[in-house]
């Protein structure tokens, strides 16, 4: 049985101590790591930790869960909300949750959505395994991407962007693209060297395919491909401090 990793991030002591053990007599394959009570130190055990799944309560102290998740740039686990109140259901949706639970928490429900946790992570593993198994490595300004019947080596520089989609990342050329089993943090931290900057949660751009920036928030950015894609707020002044 493949373990699941996870985090219980709930304010209510009584309440963490009632789904600590539910999840320990009726999910077995759910391991606790830790325990936060507010989205500051469920931040950072998630920047910690290499998690499968979090428990997640809405409404915390200096925040709420929606703030938490948009604070995390590489999300590669699913979530399972967990609140009393039935009104942030469409939200939790929007942000992605692979399931809502009600308190009073029904242990069907609980087991249930661990059951579904479990089998989105088993065909993860299993598509992994089958195609993007070699790992990601850059050699002399060159990178190799996995594919079904080995690997393809590209140049760094032909790279116009990286897009995140969960724990994989989009490597986007000027008329192809391609799909590796690697968080975008990952090849923030290696392609920095060769001029690409993060501008935004889900976007990791080539400096050099950068042909024109609009002014606004954040902004945005044209690429030499046509793409135009926003720049957080946040990542605003890395952009800007690569054109001075």
């Amino acid at each position: 049985m493949n373990m699941l990793k996870t985090i219980l991030v709930e304010d209510e002591q009584i309440s963490r101590e009632i789904l600590r053990n539910y999840i320990t007599k009726y999910c077995p394959n759910i391991t606790i790591l830790a325990e936060a009570s507010n989205i500051e130190e469920a931040y950072q055990l998630i920047q910690k930790h290499e998690l499968d799944l979090v428990f997640l309560d809405v409404e915390m102290p200096f925040g709420n869960a929606f703030d938490l998740l948009e604070r995390v740039e590489d999300k590669s686990f699913e979530t399972i909300f967990v609140t009393a109140y039935d009104h942030y259901a469409i939200e939790a949706l929007n942000n992605q949750a692979t399931y809502y639970l009600l308190k009073p928490i029904s242990i069907d429900e609980l087991i249930k959505s661990v059951n579904l946790v479990t089998e989105i992570k088993k065909k993860e593993s299993e598509l992994q395994d089958q195609v993007l198994a070699p790992k990601t490595t850059i050699i002399k300004g060159k990178i190799t991407i996995p594919v079904q019947d080995g690997f393809e080596v590209a140049n760094v520089e032909d790279i116009v962007f990286c897009k995140a989609d969960d724990n994989y990342t989009e490597i986007h050329f000027e008329n192809s693209k391609k799909i590796v089993s690697k968080t975008l943090k990952y090849f923030e931290e290696i392609l920095k060297v060769y001029g690409f900057a993060r501008i935004h949660k889900s976007y990791l751009v080539n400096i050099n395919a950068v042909v024109k920036y609009k002014k606004g928030k954040g902004g945005s950015v044209e690429l030499n491909n046509g793409k135009e894609i926003l720049v957080s707020a946040s990542k605003k002044a890395n952009l800007l401090a690569h054109f001075k």
